[in-house]
């Protein structure tokens, strides 16, 4: 758990002779329509699958047979170098398009009545207030060179994305599963999100710490220590709850006569105990677990600004075809991400902690590289308390992940 979609084609071949078996003309074209849908949406669903976490099935053979044939050492240089530079493409984007989509109509949304009184004032606390308040921690703990300051902000970052990744993955169950036409009642979800938020707090218990020294991008700082017992106490509440939750799917494919889209619930358990609770099944893994998630939330990206941008490209918006605007979308996530967690903080280090070849800058006491550190750790926290805002029932933009229309 520590530290840590994309473009869908489907194209079908109607079979033109099968309608040659039906003598009524509307029967025969419902046919062939049938016929080629089949094929597309069984290329979807493998699709999606593979994208909401159903890859990391196919991965982790993959990185025992190259653990295997090229050494722990080789190994971990090979994935470890590759899901850096993938990070660019991947991770990064998948933090910067929260920017984009927040950002949007950003008037509107503060001050208009596109949000009701309770969606406004998330979107503020949000918006406003929590990135200058993250700021101004970063900014403070870089001008004191307080490595205790900026590491308090990076163990925040690390108890939250826990929080982050559980929630992204009740998310995918519960969208998923409504786009198949399956819900599930209240107590149901709330047996999902306990189970959840079990899971996040034993990932983060889990091992104990006393207190240790760590560095994290460069930046060297001590960890607070858990409490005695914390640790068998999450875990206790994490298998509670997944009895809970087992009997509750249980109960449900006896009143329903089916589960859960396997797209929805592979989502939900892979990204909870593969990806939250045991990331260390695989000393791999770990590399890619990052990239992982990112693809599930760009895919949830994908679909709904898919649907925004069929619904913009007609009046009386007209803001071109649907490709136009998602190449825009995605050429300017990939730009802003780079210019945030690389570009950016890339130089600042260059310029204000290495200052010149006789001597270091201040802030380089608490290590190397301390603003891609603070730049890393706001822009996660920051992204966060934005996708608590978007990825909400209420929220308007929602309606475009409502339909099953491929």
């Amino acid at each position: 758990m520590r530290d840590p979609a994309a473009t869908l084609a489907g194209s079908f071949v109607a079979d033109s002779a099968l309608a040659e078996r039906f003598a009524d003309p509307v029967e025969a074209v419902t046919a062939v329509e049938g016929s080629a849908r089949r094929p597309r949406h069984l290329l979807h669903s493998a699709l999606e699958f593979l994208l909401v976490g159903g890859g990391t099935l196919l991965l982790l053979p993959l990185l025992w047979a190259c653990r295997a044939g090229l050494g722990l050492d080789e190994a971990e240089l090979l994935i470890g170098a590759f899901g850096f530079h993938a990070a660019s493409l991947i991770n990064d984007p998948h933090f910067s398009v929260t920017y984009l989509l927040f950002y949007k109509d950003a008037k509107h949304r503060a001050l208009g009545n596109v949000y009701g009184p309770a969606q406004r004032a998330r979107y503020w606390a949000a918006g406003v207030v929590a990135p200058l308040l993250l700021v101004a921690w970063a900014g403070a703990a870089l001008a004191s060179a307080s490595a205790h300051a900026l590491g308090l902000l990076i163990q925040l970052m690390f108890l939250l994305v826990g929080w982050h990744y559980v929630k992204q993955a009740f998310g995918v169950l519960i969208v998923l599963s409504s786009r198949r036409g399956v819900s599930f009642t209240r107590y149901e979800r709330r047996l999902v999100l306990a189970h959840c938020f079990a899971a996040w707090a034993y990932a983060w218990a889990s091992p104990y710490d006393a207190g240790t020294k760590s560095v994290v991008n460069g930046v060297f700082y001590q960890t607070l220590p858990h409490p005695p017992g914390l640790e068998l106490v999450a875990a206790s509440a994490f298998g509670v709850s997944a009895l809970l939750l087992l009997g509750s799917l249980v109960q449900k494919r006896r009143r329903e006569a089916r589960w859960p889209p396997l797209a929805a619930l592979s989502g939900l358990l892979i990204s909870v105990w593969v990806w939250t609770v045991f990331s260390r099944i695989d000393p791999l893994l770990a590399y890619l677990i990052p990239a992982l998630h990112s693809l599930q939330y760009l895919y949830f990206v994908w679909l709904l600004t898919r649907n925004a941008a069929r619904e913009a490209e007609g009046p009386p918006a007209f803001k071109g075809s649907v490709q136009r605007q998602l190449v825009l979308l995605s050429g300017s996530a990939l730009a802003l991400g780079w210019l945030l967690l690389r570009g950016l903080p890339a130089w600042l280090d260059e310029a204000l902690v290495l200052t010149d070849e006789s001597g270091l800058s201040a802030p380089a006491a608490i290590g190397p590289t301390p603003y891609l550190a603070a730049f890393v750790a706001v822009v996660n926290l920051h992204h966060y308390f934005m996708d608590y805002v978007i990825w909400r029932r209420d929220h308007p933009d929602m309606r475009h992940l409502a339909s099953y229309a491929e």
